[in-house]
């Protein structure tokens, strides 16, 4: 499944005088006497020795002679095996340190035989028998925005060393005095496994052989004041235990049997800006339980099972989830993630979510993912103060706390940290073949001011609010996930009128492929919740968004944040009785797919959920017993397989020229129309709403092309659960001028209804 598994290379210690690590003075380094310094010793057994191969493994001590060096607090006795030999460990510290000399002119290859106090023995070999692992350019080359060697060489690393199995460690953490890997294997013991350090990348290494996957663990460091920070989990960890647990967990090695390579071979020629896209957005907790069984959630296998059928069948071309990477609090929804490596646990394993994604690529579904790249939580085993200082985050809270979240700020400006969340941004749509980034918050990186006050932030250096590191990482970030997976998406969630956010770099732009219209979110629903008798004062609410809808590259957003915090339902907010509501909710959903932009509807919303969202619970899919509910979810089927199979409707998104007015000034009516136009001669489409409950006989619309126009979708048939007033399945133009078009349509207008007409012929 991973690209991360490996052969290291073998890496022999550096001789004496090329140390590539601190030396400590007097401890016993390659060439000195062999006894230790007694300060060596004691720092070690205080879990304090920042430079522990200096004193450990094998040194040589003569010609042909060698001593081997250990800690191990756990045994009772301990012996050294190498070439059929035992040659008994010299206990030289009550605590546990203990020393074997061996004759030998090579340096050793051998196993320690632990005798613990209850009598039993287990042999293994000694992580530092082995050299490094690491390459210096390797090092050198995390200070590169954009690499993938963050999940190649950090975190934990399946792989063979010498020829023997384990798992190699490895942590960026510059400001520590003393960093080890602890976990189920050495008892949480810091004393057991202290790492070498790159003092000139800041990076703490350690390979533990014999080790297995599924195995607990986290870091144990010591900051620069020498105090311990509380246990770290591994900012690189591929897998976490189930929260509230909080450790990381080895990961494993193989390969998925990934069966998408047809999905995979092609999805770089597509171009997604001239595709139909209507996205699905998921919580994967509340998209569905099972009460009987404790009303736990679905795993990644069932939802697989499940939710991407569903998905198929409603006409959905993309799901995204709502944060899967692992998160603490169940009430973040995932937007307060920890590990940003992890798919969460709480829907199974790596190879469970791996399955997941490839069963939605064999059937025909994008996967979007809601990445955080913005800010973390406070949580004691998480990034903040990782080494003991601000590593990933700001000091100053002026630029390093988000006031209304409670969160702390990446330090964009750190190279090591844009580098990091590149990195994971390559990560998803590499390792794990997602389709795409949904990138969260991205207003509240792009300003310095974000949500503060005068005197609570600091502006750059020409003195304006934008955050400059910030503009640089998601530039970078989006030029390296285009040029490494090209095919996929990044999606900007930005509610400002930042100019370019879709627009190239090289243009000036951020780089990101589409971007939230949250303005038209906004306007729309607001005009969609008046009275219809009061909607004629609010007519530009509807027509607004048309004057920008081709500055950007949009996506129209009605997302969770739409139905939390007391906002109440999408069904929720419509005027008038119950029969009008579930009208005002079918109009707008075919006013949306009949507007230029790609499509995005949080789950629920398909079916006219009523009550708000709610992430301890599953949706309300007892809903669909009742007829107006199943006529909301056959909307969105139809409207999303009408919408994929309409080039009309999708190609041109982008594309001023894909779009003509019809009527866009009968206020006095709420009626609005407007024609979409293919790249294709005779590919046109006309949407017209009309948005008070009154029915309009003769209604005259001037078209762009004569012919017969079928009445492809009608929000009021009556198997929606509308009155049933339409065309009889069509119109012929007439040769009568209107709304500056030589030839028009006389149309019968349904109350509260969207229609889609398809010029034939």
């Amino acid at each position: 499944m991973t690209a991360i598994d490996e052969t290291f290379a073998t890496r022999a210690e550096p001789e004496a005088g090329t140390a590539r690590h601190a030396d400590v003075p007097g401890s016993g380094t390659a060439g000195q006497p062999p006894s230790v310094h007694p300060d060596a010793i004691a720092a070690l057994m205080a879990a304090n020795h920042g430079d522990p191969f200096a004193v450990l493994g094998p040194h040589r001590v003569g010609p042909n002679a060698w001593e081997v060096r250990a800690v191990l607090p756990e045994a009772r006795a301990a012996a050294l095996v190498m070439d059929g030999r035992t040659v008994p460990f010299e206990k030289r510290h009550p605590d546990g340190f203990y020393v074997a000399r061996i004759a030998g002119e090579h340096r050793p290859l051998y196993e320690i035989e632990v005798e613990s106090w209850d009598g039993t023995k287990r042999r293994r070999y000694d992580p530092y028998g082995f050299g490094s692992s690491i390459e210096q350019y390797d090092v050198a080359s995390l200070r590169e925005v954009g690499t993938n060697l963050v999940y190649r060489m950090l975190g934990a690393q399946s792989g063979q060393l010498d020829g023997i199995d384990g798992f190699r460690f490895a942590v960026w953490a510059p400001n520590a005095r003393k960093v080890s890997v602890v976990g189920d294997f050495n008892d949480w013991d810091g004393r057991r496994h202290p790492m070498r350090l790159w003092q000139d990348g800041g990076i703490w290494e350690l390979f533990v052989p014999g080790l297995k996957a599924g195995v607990r663990y986290k870091f144990e460091i010591r900051g620069p004041d020498g105090s311990l920070v509380p246990l770290k989990a591994d900012p690189v960890a591929f897998a976490a235990q189930h929260p509230p647990e909080t450790a990381s967990v080895t990961h494993g090695s193989g390969e998925f049997d990934w069966r998408d390579s047809g999905w995979m071979s092609t999805r770089g020629a597509k171009d997604p800006r001239h595709a139909a896209i209507s996205v699905y957005e998921v919580h994967l907790g509340s998209w569905a339980r099972v009460p009987e069984e404790g009303n736990r959630y679905l795993t990644y296998r069932e939802l697989a099972e499940r939710l991407i059928p569903y998905v198929k069948d409603m006409g959905f071309t993309h799901i995204e989830m709502l944060p899967i990477t692992e998160f603490p609090f169940d009430g973040s929804w995932g937007y307060q993630p920890v590990s940003l490596f992890a798919p969460t646990s709480r829907f199974g394993t790596p190879e469970d979510f791996a399955a997941f994604v490839d069963a939605a690529h064999e059937a025909g579904i994008g996967v979007l993912l809601d990445w955080v790249p913005g800010h973390f939580p406070l949580d004691a085993h998480g990034l903040g103060l990782f080494d003991g200082t601000h590593l990933y985050e700001h000091a100053d809270p002026r630029q390093g706390f988000h006031q209304d979240w409670g969160t702390y700020i990446y330090n964009f400006g750190r190279t090591e940290v844009a580098t990091f969340l590149a990195a994971n941004a390559r990560f998803w749509l590499e390792h794990y073949h997602l389709d795409g980034l949904r990138v969260d918050a991205v207003a509240s990186m792009l300003y310095l001011d974000y949500s503060r006050r005068q005197g609570e932030w600091i502006p750059n250096r020409y003195g304006g609010n934008e955050n400059l590191d910030a503009i640089d990482f998601l530039r970078k970030t989006n030029e390296a996930t285009y040029s490494h997976a090209p095919g996929t998406i990044t999606v900007a969630e930005e509610s400002t009128s930042w100019p370019g956010v879709s627009h190239p770099t090289y243009t000036g732009g951020l780089g990101f492929g589409f971007k939230w219209n949250m303005g038209w979110m906004h306007d729309t629903l607001h005009f969609m919740q008046e009275d219809p008798i009061h909607r004629r004062y609010h007519h530009h609410n509807l027509t607004f968004g048309l004057l920008y809808a081709f500055s950007e590259n949009f996506i129209l957003p009605l997302s969770h944040d739409e139905v939390v915090h007391g906002k109440g339902s999408l069904l929720g907010k419509m005027p008038g009785d119950r029969w009008q509501k579930f009208a005002n909710l079918r109009a707008y959903y075919g006013f949306m797919w009949g507007h230029p932009g790609k499509k995005l509807l949080f789950m629920g919303g398909e079916f006219g959920q009523e009550r708000e969202w709610n992430h301890d619970h599953s949706l309300d899919w007892h809903h669909l017993d009742d007829p107006l509910h199943k006529g909301v979810q056959s909307v969105v089927r139809d409207l999303n397989r009408l919408y994929v199979s309409t080039p009309a409707l999708y190609s041109r998104d982008v594309e001023h020229t894909g779009f003509q007015w019809l009527v866009a000034d009968d206020q006095d009516n709420s009626v609005i129309a407007w024609a979409r136009k293919g790249a294709k001669p005779g590919e046109v489409a006309i949407v017209v709403s009309n948005f008070t409950p009154v029915p309009r006989e003769g209604y005259r619309i001037g078209v762009p092309q004569a012919g017969f126009y079928r009445e492809a979708f009608n929000s009021d048939a009556g198997v929606y659960g509308g009155s049933n007033l339409g065309n009889q399945g069509g119109r012929h133009t007439d040769d009568q001028a209107s709304h500056g078009q030589k030839q028009s349509l006389s149309l019968t207008l349904p109350p509260l209804a969207t229609m889609i007409f398809l010029l034939e012929g």
